[in-house]
């Protein structure tokens, strides 16, 4: 009998949905006179609120009359009225972006976010992180007329400028917030530039954009906590050096020590969720700009030297503040430890005096007792040799002798015998 030709495994439960994940989110593929309306909204990180951004996202789906996603989706990509729409839930944030298939006459025209119907924005319950409008133009023949357009759209100070993806587009931003909310974004692209590497380089900006954003909030927390993290480096600073003194308050010093390190761990357990966002959405930032693949143009600063000059020296600050919170507490664990040891050390001092203090003791008792013991021999003794006097009395005269006489015989075999049976005593008393 001939083996059956096809395998039959048993596959995991997850495998197909992992595997489907890798391409569930591909890149939109984009003409050239496209524009982009890109809308990033944050909610707290609680999975029960994720049902809040499907919600809002059906609302807008039945405003235009499209199709609703799947139960438990999250990501939708398709046609919304006479637009594209894709949208896309993250951990913290969700990403509505309309591709409108023309370019208005007026350059960033806040108009085009009317996309957004002004109830539904009204209703959103969720802040808004980021926006853009992402003007996709033909690419003009000459540098001349690019740089024209950006002198007339951003701010020269802040512009960042570059040649991408082999030369097929130059990209273009100032990284500021316009006067309607918006940041801009130009991108000139080569007439013959496919039309998923446009969507790449658009995906790519959005991306850029909104890491960005959600990364700073690790910087604007930093700065909240700053003066907190400073007073109790000062206070830990302080009982330190306390340390070094002669013994006093030891134990004051160290309830103070544990209270420093119990309001670190607090604070280490407020940020440190946002600290490893922020390291993740910063190096997110950094792989996207890096992709870009970017090459100077008209000798601008492009978006690497832009994110250099001005993104990373506030994730270094994060980066800073977080080993800064880490060490502190460290150094308040170690001085804490150093400072219990130092108590159990008195401690056991403090015993040993104890414990000699009762030795000195212990031999004291033992001489009173010892002196008690001989007192006791001549107490018994007197009082017996007296009661043996007065009963061997009569026997005086037959045998001669006085009485005083006879008396002083008896005396020692008597203390012999008292000395015997109180020493026998003692030991079966032990």
């Amino acid at each position: 009998m001939k083996p059956d030709k096809m395998a039959h495994f048993m596959d995991h439960p997850l495998r197909t949905q992992l595997n489907n994940e890798l391409h569930a989110r591909p890149f939109p593929k984009l003409k050239v006179g496209t524009t982009a309306v890109y809308l990033a909204v944050r909610r707290s990180s609680d999975p029960a609120e994720r049902q809040t951004d499907r919600s809002h996202l059906i609302a807008l789906l039945d405003h235009y009359g499209a199709p609703k996603p799947e139960p438990g989706a999250t990501h939708y990509e398709g046609p919304v009225g006479q637009h594209h729409l894709k949208w896309e839930q993250h951990t913290e944030f969700a990403t509505y972006t309309f591709f409108l298939e023309k370019l208005s006459e007026r350059p960033f025209d806040p108009a085009e976010f009317d996309v957004f119907p002004s109830h539904w924005q009204a209703a959103l319950p969720s802040a808004r992180v980021s926006s853009a409008i992402l003007r996709i133009m033909p690419r003009p023949e000459t540098e001349a007329e690019i740089g024209d357009h950006l002198r007339n759209w951003f701010v020269a100070e802040s512009l960042a400028a570059a040649t991408v993806l082999d030369a097929s587009a130059v990209i273009a931003t100032d990284f500021r917030i316009d006067p309607a909310g918006h940041m801009r974004f130009a991108i000139f692209a080569d007439p013959d530039a496919g039309r998923r590497r446009v969507g790449r380089i658009v995906q790519r900006l959005c991306d850029i954009e909104v890491y960005k954003s959600m990364s700073m909030l690790g910087f604007a927390m930093v700065k909240d906590f700053g003066p907190e993290l400073n007073a109790l480096d000062a206070k830990l600073g302080e009982l330190t050096g306390a340390m070094r003194g002669k013994g006093e308050g030891v134990e004051e010093t160290l309830h103070a020590l544990l209270d420093v390190s119990v309001e670190l761990e607090q604070l280490t357990a407020q940020t440190s969720y946002r600290f490893a966002a922020t390291k993740a959405y910063e190096a997110i930032v950094n792989e996207r700009v890096e992709v870009l693949r970017e090459t100077r143009f008209m000798g601008r600063q492009g978006f690497y030297e832009f994110m250099m000059r001005r993104y990373e020296p506030a994730m270094r600050t994060v980066a800073s503040s977080r080993d800064r919170l880490q060490a502190m507490s460290a150094r308040a664990v170690r001085a804490a430890d150093l400072l219990r040891t130092r108590v159990d050390v008195e401690r056991s001092a403090q015993n040993q005096a104890i414990l000699e203090s009762m030795d000195r003791r212990s031999d004291l008792q033992l001489r009173l007792q010892r002196t008690v013991e001989g007192l006791s021999v001549v107490a018994v003794s007197y009082y017996a040799v007296s009661l043996l006097s007065y009963m061997i009395a009569p026997a005086a005269m037959p045998l001669g002798l006085s009485t005083t006489v006879l008396s002083a015989l008896v005396t020692v075999p008597v203390v012999l015998l008292v000395w015997i049976f109180l020493r026998r005593l003692r030991h079966d008393d032990s």
